[in-house]
């Protein structure tokens, strides 16, 4: 891909530019926010001025409920000859397309699995979307050029393709991703109004739970109008669920001993229930998760240490499968926990105490 032309210079829209920019494209940008633009465009992202003649791909990084208003007015203006978006919903902006007769010969939905909580071009970078799942929603009408173009950008991106129908999509997206958000603000939300002591006491679980619920909330009111059937569906589902645990725990409470049993059994299923679909979520390169092992030590708040702790590692000839830090409230230090593969724990915790790194 030579050229290519990014209509919206937010977070993603700026990342896409930066990793067509690092494979040698040309990229123009436009943004009715002037400003975002020349952002974009002082990050290396891109230029502003308009392309001279039509670019090869436009990528609409648009809220979803502006994507068919865009993709009318740039197909009119004849300056793409391939158009996506990178919308989190797909099945609406596809019929407002064809409401407004647009040409679906030539435009293919995509959307990349990645963000951050940070928005806008400042928060943008180049390898946002490595790795990650990039689910293109292609039709019976679909040209085979559009999707060999958008493979095109996917691949720069070094993101991996699945293809999804458009009200599939909308579906899994709203259970892997739009109502978790949901139920983070919900915890959030409580957080917001407890007292300063409990927050204080939080550690590493509640962090991890709600940290998506630090992204940009008017971002995430068009992400959640565009798929709120969806959501409301499923938050219905799971207020069953919740209200199932609130019998089982008020029954775990109660003073008659077969009531406290029946809870404890309840609980007890739902968290084997839990467990069971947590370990259904795909592990590193999309596999099934394998079994690690977890080697914790203590590291202290001084400049290089982590880097020294992997270092390291390395020279134990172990590869570290994931790594979680948990910092102390109360002291300045932290603990690490290394997941290696199963069996080489112990011989990872032995080269790490023989380096001055003794197991928590």
């Amino acid at each position: 891909m030579k050229t290519a032309l990014v209509i919206g210079t937010g977070l993603m829209g700026t990342s896409v530019a930066l990793a067509l920019r690092a494979h040698g494209a040309t990229v123009h940008l436009r943004d009715t926010d002037a400003g975002a633009a020349r952002t974009a465009a002082s990050l290396g992202a891109g230029t502003v001025a308009p392309p001279e003649e039509p670019v090869e791909l436009a990528v609409l990084a648009v809220p979803p409920a502006l994507v068919a208003g865009v993709l009318s007015d740039v197909q009119a203006e004849g300056v793409a000859r391939h158009f996506t978006d990178v919308a989190s919903v797909k099945a609406g902006p596809r019929l407002d397309a064809l409401a407004l007769d647009c040409d679906t010969v030539r435009y293919l939905g995509g959307h990349p699995m990645a963000g951050g909580e940070r928005s806008g071009p400042l928060g943008a970078r180049p390898d946002l979307f490595e790795g990650c799942t990039w689910v293109l929603t292609p039709t019976p009408d679909t040209g085979t050029d559009t999707l060999n173009t958008v493979l095109e950008l996917v691949s720069a991106c070094r993101a991996v393709p699945v293809v999804m129908a458009a009200d599939a999509h909308d579906r899994a997206v709203g259970l892997v991703s739009h109502l978790p958000h949901v139920v983070a603000s919900l915890v959030a939300d409580l957080l917001a109004r407890a007292e300063e002591r409990e927050v204080r006491i939080a550690g590493p679980g509640v962090r991890d739970l709600t940290r998506i619920a630090a992204a940009d909330p008017g971002l995430w009111v068009d992400i959640l109008g565009a798929n709120s059937a969806v959501v409301a569906d499923l938050l219905e589902t799971l207020a069953g669920g919740l209200a199932d645990a609130v019998d089982a725990l008020r029954a775990m409470a109660a003073t008659d001993e077969d009531k406290r049993a029946d809870g404890a059994r309840a609980v007890a299923e739902l968290l084997r229930r839990g467990a069971a679909g947590r370990a259904r979520i795909a592990g590193k390169h999309g596999v099934h998760p394998a079994p690690y092992e977890t080697v914790t030590v203590r590291i202290g708040d001084q400049p290089g240490e982590l880097a020294r702790l992997f270092t390291d590692a390395g020279r134990a000839g172990v590869n570290i499968e994931d790594v979680s830090l948990e910092h102390s409230a109360v002291q300045p230090t932290g603990l690490v926990r290394l997941s290696v593969a199963r069996g080489a724990g112990a011989g990872l915790e032995e080269s790490l105490r023989a380096r001055g790194w003794p197991p928590h």
